[in-house]
């Protein structure tokens, strides 16, 4: 099975400025999916002479791999029968950049905080994990480590 998704990027020169020097022309631009509520209004990261009140490609992998994790992890908790009341995540990777300019991510930590109803189920909930990695879209589509330091909580 084969699904395609679209996005469009638009970005246009200020006036005054001019791409004839990295240094003095803005970033900002749009992205459009269409059907979706709204636009995203998209930057480079502030230390590459973005607006850092936007978000930025590196705050959307990494947003896109934790919110992908989550969803993953929701699906095999429901096959197990684990009742998930709420789950946070506060994410970090970390971004390597090269002299001559390239860079990439080499790594990603992935905190989640779940919370079952269950005390005997806490070990399960622990170990899907894993498994929810290995299903995860986005995962398989890195070429980086990414770890996870769950910790489960019983409410």
């Amino acid at each position: 099975m084969k699904h395609t998704f679209k996005a469009q990027v638009k970005w246009t020169i200020n006036d005054g400025e001019s791409t004839s020097n990295p240094r003095t022309f803005s970033r900002n631009h749009k992205v459009t999916i269409a059907n979706k509520v709204s636009d995203l209004s998209v930057s480079a990261a502030k230390p590459f002479r973005g607006d850092d009140t936007l978000y930025n490609p590196e705050d959307l992998l990494l947003s896109a791999l934790a919110s992908c994790h989550m969803m993953s992890y929701l699906y095999v908790c429901a096959q197990n029968n684990i009742e998930v009341i709420s789950y946070s995540d506060d994410a970090e990777g970390d971004l390597e950049v090269n002299t001559s300019g390239s860079g990439s991510f080499k790594t990603v930590r992935l905190k989640p905080v779940v919370t079952i109803k269950n005390e005997t189920q806490k070990a399960l909930a622990e170990n899907l994990h894993s498994k929810a990695n290995q299903l995860c879209f986005i995962a398989n589509s890195c070429n980086f480590p990414i770890t996870h330091h769950a910790k489960i909580v019983v409410k």
